[in-house]
């Protein structure tokens, strides 16, 4: 019958079920024409929410059920065209009414209610534009048709159209306040006048964090050139103020526009340097949210070297280096003091007394912390070594090991990890002169035969040193601690990282009878101390040809670039920055 269609029923309250029966037994090609002649007849709409009235006023509940069934099928014609017309001003009201009688469900649904005695509208700042607005509320109530009203019935074709009406209409409705400079000069003028309540200050911001949110509707190149604005408008010294406000959720609203600005140009960020140095401070801040991890997300995107280059690059990295590392490693060592943790020297015990945190710093914090160490040994290596040999940096993090929370313990040996999988010589040296894998074997004893997350850690780290070939590590490893490590060597690894210690023994020309050389030999011991000495005291304008580390030495100057600090104190240590 639908095939052979030319006209619409009559809309009228006695034709509601042969209107129904039209719609719901039309196929897709009956469908498109039915869509046609409902588009063609610029009255369907309106008699059929007049039905809609008349319906509700007689308390009609098989009309009202008809309806929504009429209803519903025509929305799932999914047609833009429709659906322009039925979400209008004039009659998107009674199509949402129409769908609150569903005939599935025993209870009348009243979102007419919810929407317009519930759902408040906020303007922290008047909108004048009656098109903007009309945007703005077209697009809550689509997407509450979607998402509540008929969430049980559409289709992912349905669903990907209506989807596609709310993102058009975010774009519109952020270009056309971005266009209008009246109003954005008003915003930041409010956020900035001292006189502004704290109540509309919050209200600003959270409307500025949706406006940003809501660019991600736009196309690339707009979005670049609002957030180019919105930065020459001052809008960073706006976050500067927000990120050190005492309200936990402004503080987080602040984190997120940044993320926003960092996903879509971090040179933006880096071109206000003051952001470095409050994001640190919000990493180490107890906020009691999960917003630690947003500070480190900022903090990486801020420091990636793959994205930096030239005086920006020196800029950031040195600010970083010079005035925030030691924050950060402060509140490492004031989590375990030194007079609870003694230096690490001598044999291992095997026997390490947990502490709990000292300064209430959550072990969330902690983490994060390793987790930026670990980037900056990969990003910046050059730089970060000085802090490393000069300033007892990876002691300070092995405290960690002493903690009761064993995935603080991990993340303790994942940094070492990260460092010896630089192959520095000079930072194994440092190694095995201040015995600084002692925190890490004394974890793995008392650990004991559990199978965890911290043994597998500690065996991939042995499995690294053999398979890498680092002989002084495996010399020190097996002459320091084979007495304690040998109730494990029914493990793989363990057993493995013997073996090839005694082929190393073998062809560096030792023969090696069953049993181990006498423990840290005071003839290494002060190799490795003339060593550092020599490499630090060395002139560094000094010319050397002669083979082995100082020809290496040379040569690493000669090709980078990088390794030189600017303004750094003393020359006497600039070969930290380049080996």
């Amino acid at each position: 019958m639908n095939s052979e269609l030319r006209e619409l029923p009559a809309v009228e309250l006695s034709t509601l079920p042969l209107i129904l029966k039209t719609v719901s037994e039309s196929g897709i090609a009956d469908q498109m024409r039915l869509a046609e002649l409902i588009l063609n007849d610029l009255d369907f709409f309106p008699k059929l929410m007049d039905v809609f009235r008349i319906c509700e006023d007689l308390e009609n509940i098989d009309g009202l059920h008809m309806l929504f069934k009429i209803v519903r099928g025509i929305i799932l014609f999914n047609s833009p065209q429709i659906f322009e017309k039925i979400f209008g001003d004039e009659l998107i009201m009674d199509v949402i009414g129409s769908l609150e009688y569903d005939p599935e469900i025993s209870c009348v649904q009243h979102h007419r209610g919810f929407l317009k005695e519930h759902v408040v509208f906020k303007e922290a700042i008047p909108i004048k534009d009656p098109h903007v607005l009309s945007k703005i509320h077209q697009t809550y109530r689509v997407g509450y048709l979607k998402d509540v009203v008929l969430a049980r019935v559409l289709d992912e074709a349905t669903v990907a159209n209506l989807n596609s009406i709310i993102h058009a209409n975010n774009a519109v409705v952020v270009s056309l306040l971005k266009d209008d400079n009246t109003f954005i000069q008003e915003l930041f003028a409010r956020l900035r006048s001292p006189t502004t309540s704290a109540e509309s200050k919050k209200n600003l911001v959270y409307f500025l964090h949706e406006f940003c949110s809501l660019s991600k509707s736009m196309q690339m190149v707009q979005q670049l050139r609002l957030f180019r604005d919105l930065m020459n408008e001052g809008i960073f010294d706006i976050i500067a103020d927000i990120l050190q406000s005492p309200d936990k959720k402004l503080v987080l609203t602040g984190t997120d526009i940044l993320i926003l600005f960092l996903n879509q140009d971090p040179n933006l960020l880096r071109s206000y340097v003051p952001l470095l140095g409050l994001s640190v401070k919000g990493m180490i801040t107890d906020f009691g949210e999960d917003m630690h991890c947003q500070f480190l997300e900022i903090l990486r995107s801020l420091l990636d070297s793959y994205t930096l280059s030239g005086a920006q690059r020196d800029n950031i990295i040195e600010t970083f280096y010079d005035k925030h590392l030691s924050q950060l490693i402060d509140v490492i060592t004031t989590s375990c003091p030194d007079d609870v943790l003694p230096r690490s020297s001598g044999k291992s015990s095997g026997l390490v007394e947990r502490v709990d945190n000292h300064n209430g710093v959550k072990p969330v914090i902690l983490s994060n912390i390793c987790e930026l160490l670990c980037f900056c040994v990969l990003h910046h290596p050059y730089r970060i070594k000085c802090n490393f040999l000069l300033d007892n940096v990876i002691e300070k993090v092995l405290t960690l090991t002493r903690r009761k929370e064993k995935y603080l313990v991990v993340a303790a040996v994942r940094f070492v990890r990260t460092i010896l999988s630089r192959h520095d010589e000079h930072l194994i040296n440092h190694f095995v002169k201040n015995n600084l894998l002692k925190p890490i074997i004394d974890a793995f004893l008392s650990n004991g035969d559990r199978y965890n997350l911290l043994n597998s850690t500690i065996l991939e780290l042995f499995e690294f040193i053999r398979k890498e070939n680092l002989k002084l590590l495996l010399k020190y490893i097996v002459d320091s601690f084979w007495n304690d490590l040998v109730k494990f060597e029914h493990l793989t690894s363990i057993q493995a990282l013997k073996v090839k210690y005694e082929q190393c023994l073998e062809q560096c020309g030792a023969k090696s009878t069953g049993s181990t050389l006498d423990p840290r030999k005071r003839n290494d011991e002060r190799a490795l101390e003339k060593e550092e000495e020599d490499y630090f005291n060395e002139d560094s304008d000094e010319e050397d040809t002669a083979s082995g580390s100082h020809t290496q030495k040379a040569q690493a100057q000669s090709v980078s670039p990088n390794g030189v600090a600017a303004g750094y104190p003393s020359l006497r240590y600039r070969d930290c920055l380049i080996k």
